[in-house]
C-alpha cells in the first residue's frame, strides 16, 4: 500500500492540539510519519507537542524558534518526509478514525495524473459541537458547494468548494510545485491554482474530517484595514492569469475577480480594488465593465459559477 505523512502544523492550539493528535493515535491504519510543527506558539502548545513526541518514538517534533507563518512552516515538514502522499492537518482539526485508511485506498486507486484528493467534512464549534457537513445536499439529488473531479482549474478559478483539512497530496505534486509559496499568507487557494494546471483533483464522498470553525477565522479577517490576505489573494490572482490558456478559464478567474473587487470596495480597500479591477480588465476587456462590476443590483454569474469564491480560512 501507499504510504502517507501527516505534517502537523501548530500555532497556538493548546486547547485543542491534544483531540487532534488523540485523533491521530486513533487511526485504523497508522501514518507512515508524523512531523509535528510548532510555529512558535505562545500558549503553552509546544509542551504538549514535546510530551506527545516522546510518547510516540516515531513520531519527529520540529519547534520553530520563531513564527514563520502556515507555508514556510508547512514546508519545513515536507522537506523531511519521504512518503508518497501527505496530509497537511492543522492541531485544532479532528481525523476520524478511518480518515487514513479509506483515503489512501481511495488515493491509492487513482491514476497517476492525480496529484490531490479531497473528501466531504463536519464542521464544528471550539467546543467542539457539530454544525453541520462541507457538502450538504442541495435539495435535487446533488451537493453544494458541488465537488469536482479530473481537470477543474476552471472550478477552483471561480468558486470555493474544497474543505481545505480534508486534503490528501501527492508529494510528487507538491515537489513539482516547490512546496507552498512561503511569500503568501495562506496557502490553500494557491495551492489549488498551481496544481489544477497540471494536475487531476478527486472527490471522495465520505466524512473522514472533522474542521474547527474559529469566531475570527481568516475569512473574516480579508478585509480589513491591514491585513496581509487580501494581498495574498490578488498575487494568487495574478498568477492564475498567467496560467489561464482558455477562454473558459479566462471567464472563470473574471468571476471571481468580479466578487473580490466588490468585497475590496465595500470595505473601502481602494487601493486592491484597483490592483484588482486591472486584473479584471485583462479578462473582460469591455467598454463599461466598472460600472457593470460595481453597480446596483445582483451580479449574475453564469450556472456553472454560480456559487460565490470566497475561500474560508483557518
Amino acid at each position: 500500500m501507499s504510504s502517507l505523512a501527516i505534517v502537523a502544523l501548530c500555532h497556538n492550539h493548546a486547547r485543542f492540539v491534544a483531540e487532534a493528535l488523540d485523533s491521530i493515535l486513533a487511526q485504523t491504519c497508522p501514518p507512515a510519519e508524523v512531523w509535528l510543527v510548532d510555529d512558535a506558539s505562545t500558549d503553552g502548545s509546544a509542551e504538549i507537542l514535546r510530551r506527545y513526541a516522546r510518547q510516540n518514538p516515531g513520531w519527529h517534533l520540529l519547534l520553530l524558534p520563531e513564527n514563520v507563518g502556515n507555508c514556510r512552516a508547512f514546508n519545513t515538514g515536507l522537506a523531511q518526509l519521504t512518503a508518497e502522499w501527505v496530509i497537511d492537518f492543522a492541531t485544532d482539526d479532528v481525523l476520524l478514525p478511518t480518515r487514513i485508511e479509506r483515503q489512501l485506498a481511495f488515493a491509492a486507486a487513482q491514476p497517476a495524473a492525480v496529484g490531490m484528493v479531497y473528501h466531504n467534512a463536519e464542521l464544528m464549534d471550539e467546543a467542539g459541537h457539530l454544525l453541520h457537513l462541507h457538502h450538504r445536499p442541495d435539495g435535487h439529488g446533488g451537493l453544494r458547494p458541488a465537488p469536482a473531479s479530473g481537470f477543474v482549474l476552471p472550478e477552483v478559478l471561480a468558486r470555493y468548494f474544497i474543505s481545505t483539512p480534508t486534503m490528501l497530496m501527492r508529494r510528487a505534486c507538491l515537489a513539482a510545485l516547490g512546496g507552498y509559496d512561503e511569500a503568501l499568507a495562506y496557502e490553500d487557494f494557491d495551492f489549488w491554482v498551481r496544481a489544477a494546471r497540471d494536475w487531476q483533483f478527486a472527490y471522495q464522498n465520505e466524512v473522514l474530517t472533522r474542521k474547527r470553525k474559529h469566531p475570527h477565522q481568516m475569512s473574516a479577517q480579508q478585509y480589513q484595514l491591514d491585513d496581509p490576505f487580501l494581498a495574498s489573494t490578488i498575487a494568487v490572482c495574478r498568477k492564475a492569469l498567467a496560467l489561464c490558456q482558455t477562454p473558459l478559464e479566462r471567464r472563470a478567474l473574471a468571476v471571481r475577480l468580479r466578487w473580490e473587487l466588490r468585497q475590496a470596495m465595500r470595505r473601502r480597500r481602494f487601493r486592491e480594488a484597483g490592483e484588482l479591477y486591472g486584473l479584471l480588465r485583462q479578462t473582460t476587456p469591455v467598454p463599461g465593465l466598472l460600472a457593470h462590476v460595481l453597480g446596483v443590483g445582483s451580479l449574475m454569474f453564469s450556472r456553472d459559477f454560480a456559487q460565490r469564491p470566497k475561500e474560508e480560512k483557518e
